[in-house]
């Protein structure tokens, strides 16, 4: 069935609402603007790509640590990166509606609102979360919520190289919440004030020529593609765009953006910097600590060069969501990677009113929920009993589960169960014993 972008996202929105993926913030009071909640399913499916993303790129490496920063970070933090002093979008108002944007993100000059063309003067709109720490609210008790997870990185980077004993080149690794708040937030949630970053941090020797750091650049534009190939991302709809020396951030000196062609358009999905070693060099001017690198073996002190790739949880699931959908008239399917599915298999009993079909068909949801030896991807299994088995099918369908296991009266007879594939609805007689292996063979990234 063809359908326009537009109604591709509102689906995809719809579905969300339906099956617990996501839900408006505080909707029981009327929502808040661009805030969501994550479901049961949504937050399995975020869990999932933020598991096998720390397996990817920290577990699975000898040159990786991770670290958990706090959230809330003694202000001087910001002066020292930049974000007080620099944070900042341009803020227009609408002359006609009154609607204020960021102007950076107008579409074609247009009202989004009213569409009319006439705005106010740009003015400098700080981004920052403010905040206040302790009883009394001034000055001097100003705080702010973290605008990206990286600069905790950059502080503790003495702690971890004193604790975990790296050597140049080796990256530090943080998942968690970061704040912005943004004029303009929209697109369901791949622009929102609260949202979550995957971040690293790969340091590198002070490069004596280009060709140093851009060798390594080169390395991780190539990881983040695999990664993009991981999650199930057709790179047919991603273009590296090389932002221009006008568009950068004030630290970087070389920046790609992975553009994703989304239904609402093509956004920004991640960000590569080179950093070059402006960050610990303004902590350590900033807090008088020294916070330089020592080689072992010349004995020299230096500030490491970072290369930064930053990735954002809820525009990873967002695109996923994206290409996973499927519409083709008759049933919706979600055609998620099998790893990063909520549920990775759904057992069912042929009919919820047989007594000894429910009963064997616990005995085997049990089993299968049971840890997986030597397996280090996610293993979720859903129990289901309600309505007839197509529609059944049908629910799973559209949550992404890629195997239904159902126990029917042969079941009872030869311990042979029928294994559902979601993709393509086939179905095969497998013995009971071997379900485990059946699906985990499957699940296995390819």
């Amino acid at each position: 069935m063809s359908e326009t972008n537009n109604n591709k996202i509102d689906r995809i929105v719809s579905l969300c609402k339906r099956r617990g993926f996501v839900f408006p913030g505080s909707e029981i009071y009327g929502g808040l603007s661009n805030s969501w909640d994550y479901g049961p399913l949504g937050v399995e499916l975020k869990n999932n790509i933020k598991k096998l993303w720390w397996q990817i790129f920290v577990t699975s490496r000898d040159d990786m640590v991770g670290m958990d920063g706090a959230i809330i970070m003694n202000p001087k933090v910001w002066e020292a990166s930049g974000h007080v002093a620099t944070f900042n979008d341009l803020l227009v108002e609408c002359l006609s509606c009154h609607q204020r944007f960021d102007r950076g993100k107008l579409e074609n000059g247009k009202c989004s609102n009213c569409g009319k063309t006439k705005f106010t003067e740009p003015r400098q709109f700080n981004t920052l979360f403010k905040t206040y720490i302790g009883t009394v609210e001034d000055a001097k008790s100003t705080a702010y919520l973290r605008p990206e997870t990286a600069q905790a990185i950059f502080v503790n980077f003495k702690n971890i190289l004193d604790t975990a004993r790296m050597t140049l080149p080796f990256g530090i690794a943080q998942q968690g919440k970061a704040f912005r708040n943004e004029i303009t937030p929209g697109n369901f949630i791949f622009r929102t004030r609260e949202f979550e970053q995957m971040e690293i941090e790969y340091f590198i020797p002070r490069p004596e020529k280009d060709v140093d750091w851009q060798r390594q650049f080169e390395y991780w534009i190539n990881q983040v593609h695999l990664w993009l190939k991981a999650i199930g991302v057709d790179a047919k709809k991603v273009d590296d765009f090389e932002v221009p020396d006008s568009e950068r951030a004030h630290y970087s000196k070389r920046t790609i953006d992975f553009m994703y062609e989304f239904p609402f358009g093509t956004k920004e999905l991640y960000g590569l910097a080179y950093r070059t070693d402006f960050d610990l060099k303004n902590h350590e001017q900033f807090s008088e600590k020294n916070l330089k690198y020592k080689d072992a073996a010349t004995g020299e002190e230096f500030w490491p060069h970072v290369i930064e790739p930053s990735f954002g949880v809820d525009r990873t699931m967002l695109a996923v969501l994206c290409e996973a959908y499927s519409d083709d008239g008759d049933r919706v399917i979600l055609k998620l990677k099998p790893y990063l599915a909520p549920y990775q298999a759904a057992v069912f009993p042929l009919l919820a009113n047989k007594p000894q079909l429910v009963e064997k068909a616990r005995a085997v949801y049990q089993k299968l929920k049971l840890p997986i030896t030597n397996c280090q991807l996610p293993m979720n299994v859903a129990w289901d009993e309600r309505g007839n088995i197509g529609k059944r099918y049908y629910a799973q369908d559209e949550i992404g589960t890629p195997w239904c296991v159902t126990i029917d009266f042969q079941t009872l007879e030869d311990d042979t169960v029928t294994v559902r594939d979601r993709d393509s609805a086939k179905q095969e007689r497998v013995a009971l014993k071997d379900v485990p292996a059946f699906i985990m063979e499957r699940m296995m990234p390819r």
